[in-house]
């Protein structure tokens, strides 16, 4: 069954007029009010009623809008599912923003609100709710996206699950697959375990206690180990014997973790393997999770939001979300196609920092398009920097500072010849090679290049590279709602978490916007 479309009334009653006077912070609570009939209009309403189905039988579910804005207050207060449930009885500006005045109970169940937030996921909703926010914002303003000027950054989301070391990550692996058998044959946990074979995982203080070992003495580390991987062993027999299903799951993350982490050498004990798997599994709870860095000394465990701010407006036109070890250039494919959703949204600027350079909206821009960035520095341990070689674009010529000029092929390598630059009267200052001449690597990319480098020299250049500074601040902003640490796990629904924070972040944006003037049109 549909829901019906959801007509608040738009003129304050008595009562919550004076609700709205009290209000002196948190004025995202009346702009909601004012203006939820705005965002929430018919035809949006209707996009947003398509997670439902039809169906004869039950009761007519909860308009989609309703549901929207009990989430959009979520994010905005900070609260969990059952805190909101309180919100809605207890808290006079939420009831004024879902139109529930004076209510006893909540207008719908915790149950409901879990199963939208699930549907919006799935049918990728909480997108349009971020593209909702622009197009209103557009229309009250009166401004164009035809010319887009957008700047990209990332920051730090500490993950939500336990990170563990190995022995724990195998352990914990072990102990949520038996404890799944458990579940379905309604036995304990421990005569499960014991039954299996694996016991040692089953011990109510913790793995490291049941083993009791010196953990300064490497023998008995590896002994330790040993042990640990033998109840695996065990376990997986035991699986083949019972039901799989979810149980086969969390074995399948101790094999991972057994072959990312663990040497094992026929005829000697188990060792851990030194240094750390490309994609290691850090957190039996959140598999997403990953280690990563904000710095050469400052680590984090867990994902990069990567946010896309309109420079104009700043408004948040798209964001993304990866695990904290990918690059950040990965994420401009997921934003890119976001961008591609959003009416006339055209990239004309695109102000980032380097890490974006190889990013596949630098890559494959139109030549329309502006890049803003400073550019890698060039070094060359006080001989002559690549920048000391004119490259002659039209004839494809790189030359040297000695005046010697070699073909160049973009993303290649000009080797200039050994006896050339023997004899050459600048080697000392070019050169340490003793065997050959001078090579230069011409980058897929060096026009762009070129042009950063010369650019970054003017003052008018380094100006424009100081505009990007406002993506930080639509960062900080959107942290401050999302928090550092992660609500949820898993990419998507922590994407699901930063969309709705970005949506906070535009309605407060459009909040401190004045109305369009009569006479403007919104492009």
């Amino acid at each position: 069954m549909r829901p019906p479309i959801w007509h608040p009334p738009i003129e304050p009653a008595p009562e919550e007029e004076t609700v709205m006077r009290l209000i002196k912070r948190a004025k995202l609570f009346l702009f909601l009010r004012e203006h939820r009939h705005e965002i929430f209009d018919e035809a949006f309403q209707e996009e947003l009623s398509e997670i439902y189905r039809e169906s004869k039988l039950g009761r007519p579910p909860v308009p989609p809008a309703r549901l929207a804005l009990a989430t959009i207050l979520q994010a905005y207060s900070g609260v969990s599912d059952d805190e909101a449930m309180e919100a809605m009885v207890m808290d006079r500006r939420w009831q004024l923003v879902l139109d529930c005045m004076g209510a006893n109970e909540p207008p719908f169940s915790k149950y409901t609100l879990v199963n939208f937030r699930k549907a919006l996921i799935e049918h990728d909703l909480d997108r349009r709710l971020v593209e909702r926010t622009v197009a209103v914002a557009r229309r009250r303003r009166g401004f164009s996206s035809r010319r887009l000027r957008g700047a990209l950054d990332s920051s730090p989301l500490w993950g939500a699950g336990r990170v563990e070391d190995t022995y724990n990550l195998l352990g914990h692996a072990l102990k949520k697959a038996l404890g799944v058998i458990a579940s379905q044959q309604g036995r304990g946990l421990a005569e499960v375990a014991e039954q299996a074979g694996a016991s040692v995982v089953a011990d109510p203080r913790s793995l490291k206690a049941a083993l009791d070992c010196d953990w300064d003495d490497a023998q008995e580390r590896a002994m330790a180990l040993g042990r640990v991987l033998e109840a695996l062993d065990a376990v997986e027999e035991y699986l083949e014997r019972a039901s799989g299903g979810e149980a086969e799951a969390q074995i399948g993350i101790a094999r991972r973790v057994r072959e990312q982490d663990v040497k094992e050498t026929p005829g000697e004990a188990p060792e851990l393997i030194r240094g750390v798997a490309r994609e290691r599994l850090i957190s039996v709870e959140d598999p997403q999770m990953r280690h990563g860095r904000k710095s050469k000394s400052a680590r984090f465990r867990g994902y990069k939001r990567h946010v896309l701010r309109d420079l104009d407006t700043g408004l948040v036109r798209a964001v993304g979300l990866t695990p904290a070890n990918a690059p950040e250039a990965t994420a401009t494919e997921e934003i890119a196609r976001d961008l591609a959703h959003q009416e006339d949204a055209v990239l004309s600027e695109l102000h980032i920092d380097r890490a974006y350079l190889s990013s596949e909206l630098v890559r494959d821009r139109p030549q329309s398009m502006e890049v803003y960035c400073k550019a890698w520095r060039v070094a060359n341990a006080g001989r002559y920097p690549k920048t000391a070689f004119a490259l002659d674009w039209e004839r494809g010529l790189l030359r040297c500072p000695a005046g010697v000029s070699m073909p160049f092929e973009v993303g290649g390598v000009v080797r200039f010849p050994k006896k050339v630059c023997a004899a050459c009267p600048l080697r000392a200052r070019c050169t340490k090679s003793k065997n050959g001449g001078r090579s230069v690597s011409i980058h897929p990319d060096e026009r762009l290049l070129e042009e950063l480098r010369e650019r970054q020299q003017t003052p008018e250049g380094r100006e424009k590279l100081r505009e990007r500074v406002g993506v930080e601040h639509s960062l900080a902003h959107i942290g401050r709602w999302q928090g550092h640490r992660s609500r949820y796990r898993g990419v998507r629904k922590n994407l699901f978490d930063l969309r709705r924070s970005a949506v906070v972040h535009n309605l407060h944006v459009m909040a401190r916007m004045p109305d369009a003037r009569e006479g403007d049109v919104a492009a």
